[in-house]
């Protein structure tokens, strides 16, 4: 029964902090007069506001990705999706205009990639308020470095228990938090590894395709890297309903080409390699 108890107040603590976190993200979404549609991974549904259709935008964004480690103080951050126009079912990742995350650890840093622009780029909050653009990435290579999320799926998803087996067997080093954020934007700092977040018959998809795995992969993809729901690139997928679910895997070239050829046998990437 404490058990229980101590549950409830979690969830309802988690609540409060995402309503705290979303409120200054819809208002400055509606300040700024361009965007038509927001929708937050918390409340998943069309918010009009108030931009126009013919040359404004919708967004969709998590607020807070990582409520569950809060408590630990763990690296936690915002994702962010921008499509053009009204439309957030029926489009892809592939149709964005833009993409960003915000992360708070030790420092404060924002990573955001644009349609036209090469890479992504990283900026670094300063003492005094402002942000200095510190990196851009345009390349992600080869290097042991894995982060695997949704381990339990290893039970009864034998391909997943081999792909991890395989990472363990060659001595790669576990760089995992369990916030995708900072597990993904390792992958563009260090500019190499491979972040696997798998399902299996007993553990089900929970990554969201339109707040999370749809805009990270943009940022993967944009900065040299690649994305996979094991036969295809997310960016490809098509979002048919707002909270539509996914496993996903975003990494090098080479690792995603393992990650779809263990989990599937081949890879649509084999053949240019």
């Amino acid at each position: 029964r404490r058990h229980g108890l101590r549950q409830l107040l979690r969830r309802r603590a988690a609540r409060r902090r995402h309503a705290r976190r979303q409120a200054p993200l819809r208002e400055a979404l509606e300040y700024s007069h361009v965007c038509k549609y927001a929708c937050s991974e918390e409340v998943p549904e069309l918010q009009d506001m108030g931009g126009p259709v013919e040359g404004g935008f919708s967004v969709a964004f998590d607020p807070l990705d990582g409520s569950s480690i809060v408590d630990t103080n763990f690296t936690v951050g915002t994702i962010f999706g921008v499509w053009p126009g009204d439309k957030l079912t029926g489009v892809t990742g592939g149709d964005q205009v833009a993409a960003a995350m915000g992360i708070y650890g030790p420092r404060t840093t924002f990573v955001v990639a644009l349609k036209d622009c090469p890479g992504t780029h990283e900026f670094l909050l300063l003492d005094e308020g402002k942000w200095q653009h510190v990196k851009d990435t345009t390349t992600i290579g080869e290097g042991k470095m894995f982060s695997p999320g949704n381990l339990r799926a290893t039970f009864d998803n034998p391909d997943y228990d081999k792909l991890v087996n395989y990472y363990v067997k060659e001595k790669y080093t576990l760089r995992y938090t369990g916030g995708m954020v900072p597990d993904v934007n390792q992958i563009i700092v260090k500019e190499k590894g491979i972040f696997t977040n798998v399902t299996s018959p007993t553990a089900k998809a929970k990554l969201r395709l339109l707040f999370e795995v749809a805009p990270l992969g943009f940022l993967i993809e944009k900065a040299g890297g690649h994305s996979s729901d094991g036969k295809q690139s997310v960016l490809d997928k098509v979002i048919s309903q707002l909270d539509e679910r996914t496993q996903v895997a975003y990494g090098s070239k080479n690792e995603i080409i393992r990650f779809e050829e263990t989990l599937y046998g081949s890879s649509r990437l084999a053949a240019s390699a």
